[in-house]
């Protein structure tokens, strides 16, 4: 059975009922994506599937990113440093996020014990959630060891 036959098959299927065409760049910038673990700007993609085929644009990759947004494979992320990432969300855990501050260090979490208290509180405003993000951001270990050598 091919890798990711299912991804691919929602893509598709989105690709039809929105109208595009199913093209080979269009496959190339889901396929790198799907391989590629981690939180992707649209330049980081870009440069990855440009090697693969240099006459892929920045634009098809930015469009095709947002396609796959739409169909439910990547989520956006915007993370305190002015630039979207896309992560991969089809089939793929929950997580928040720790950010440092210095180095932009990413660190995936999850807390079952962050999941309750979001949901009770939610529970006790009658409020029924959708989605969420937790994101902190801080200092990690490796930048407080280089401060601390400097002398900060």
């Amino acid at each position: 059975m091919p890798e990711f036959t299912k991804e691919k098959e929602i893509f598709f299927e989105h690709l039809r009922r929105a109208g595009f065409k199913k093209t080979s760049q269009r496959e190339l910038i889901l396929d790198v994506f799907l391989k590629t673990e981690g939180h992707l700007s649209a330049e980081d993609l870009y440069n990855i599937v440009k090697v693969e085929d240099p006459t892929v644009g920045f634009t098809t990759v930015y469009r095709t990113l947002k396609l796959l947004v739409e169909c439910g494979l990547a989520r956006e992320e915007r993370l305190g440093d002015g630039r979207a990432r896309y992560e991969h969300l089809y089939n793929h855990q929950h997580h928040d996020h720790l950010i440092c501050t210095q180095c932009g260090q990413l660190i995936e979490f999850y807390s079952e014990e962050i999941e309750n208290k979001q949901d009770e509180i939610a529970a006790n405003h009658g409020f029924h959630p959708t989605r969420h993000s937790l994101r902190i951001w801080g200092i990690c270990s490796e930048c407080q060891v280089k401060r601390q050598a400097a002398g900060r």
